[in-house]
């Protein structure tokens, strides 16, 4: 591992909240969550720790949050003003690093290892990063310092809100040793439930299974598995991170009865997508057209083809074939492409001279 790294995750606390509490002061103190209405299917797509208490989280229904907290204050999210928070943050980054790898609006990676600001100490710069946050965008940020990708962000969540945890490179063995199995990327409940029941709760079970016993029990994933359980994260923070796919989707307040119900969303699906779309058509091409279904039961199914387009009559013959699947009501329709970066796509420029060359022959 490379001990001379250091790598700041920041996470905004609770991001479309605090920014809907610092805008309405009077909300402070009251639980809120951003999201859709609970009389037209919405979802919540955060809240604050006073929602939490209730078992109000991200993802759950509004129909259910407000169930489980009858007094909770539903926001519809206002995306412009939180990208422009978004960008008040990633501009206070930029003043201690070019190495920025945003997850999100509210998350980055920050390689703050050649810093020469508050004499090159990663946790005096997070430190500053959190205060300049709070002066200007007048919320709260926690911040992870370590030296890899995988510690930093575990630390960033480790004392939130509004925390910072700092895990140094002599620290590291004994911290991961001790270090839960299901703060693990990529460990979910299942493989959690598998590895309680072999008796594996924190990092330093894992390290006593060898490579041949971690294949066994978690196929390709066990060298990764052990990795971790090392503390061993050799990532680099990217500044570019490559998108895979688009899509957009919509959850309806009543349910799409029938295949001919679900045909007649697609135009304005596509009116959607084809705006996202021509945001990222100078970086990408297209490679598959993708058809998401969720039926009124929860269960859902996912159709896709090959295609170099986004072609409504594709998206006609996925939905269709979506559709036969459950042949029943559906709830949530979704279209979107995969993308593949164009620049892998281009021939090198040696090719190029040797084709005009051909040419012109």
């Amino acid at each position: 591992m490379n001990q001379l790294r250091k790598i700041i995750h920041c996470d905004c606390d609770c991001f479309y909240a605090s920014i809907e509490i610092r805008d309405n002061p009077a909300l402070a103190g009251k639980p809120i969550a951003v999201g859709g209405s609970p009389t037209r299917r919405g979802v919540v797509a955060t809240c604050n720790y006073e929602a939490r208490k209730f078992g109000v989280h991200s993802a759950l229904s509004s129909a259910s949050a407000r169930k489980r907290c009858p007094e909770l204050i539903i926001i519809r999210p206002d995306m412009e003003k939180y990208r422009q928070a978004s960008q008040q943050i990633h501009d206070i980054f930029s003043d201690y690093t070019a190495l920025i790898e945003p997850l999100s609006l509210d998350e980055a990676y920050l390689d703050v290892s050649d810093c020469q600001q508050h004499g090159g100490s990663a946790t005096a710069i997070a430190t500053a990063i959190r205060q300049a946050v709070r002066d200007q965008v007048r919320i709260t940020i926690s911040a992870g310092v370590a030296p890899n990708k995988f510690l930093a962000k575990i630390a960033s969540d480790w004392d939130k809100p509004d925390g910072l945890t700092v895990i140094r490179p002599p620290e590291v063995d004994a911290f991961v040793c001790a270090l839960p199995v299901s703060k693990l990327h990529g460990v979910g409940k299942v493989t959690a439930a598998k590895m309680k029941r072999l008796g594996i709760e924190t990092c330093g079970d894992l390290r006593r299974l060898d490579q041949e016993q971690l294949q066994q029990y978690f196929g390709s994933f066990g060298e990764r598995l052990r990795q971790l359980s090392l503390g061993i994260d050799e990532r680099p923070v990217q500044t570019e991170r490559v998108r895979k796919s688009l899509s957009v989707e919509n959850t309806y307040p009543s349910d799409l009865p029938s295949l001919e119900d679900c045909l007649q969303q697609l135009p304005e699906l596509m009116r959607q997508l084809e705006r996202r779309l021509e945001r990222v058509q100078q970086e990408y091409v297209i490679q598959k057209q993708v058809v998401k279904v969720k039926f009124h039961d929860f269960v859902q199914t996912t159709v896709e083809m090959s295609s170099s387009c986004s072609s409504e009559s594709n998206y006609q013959t996925l939905c269709a074939e979506g559709f036969k699947r459950g042949n029943k009501p559906v709830r949530l329709l979704g279209i979107g492409v995969r993308l593949a970066p164009l620049a892998d796509l281009a021939p090198p420029p040696e090719a190029i001279e040797q084709l005009s060359l051909g040419l012109d022959s």
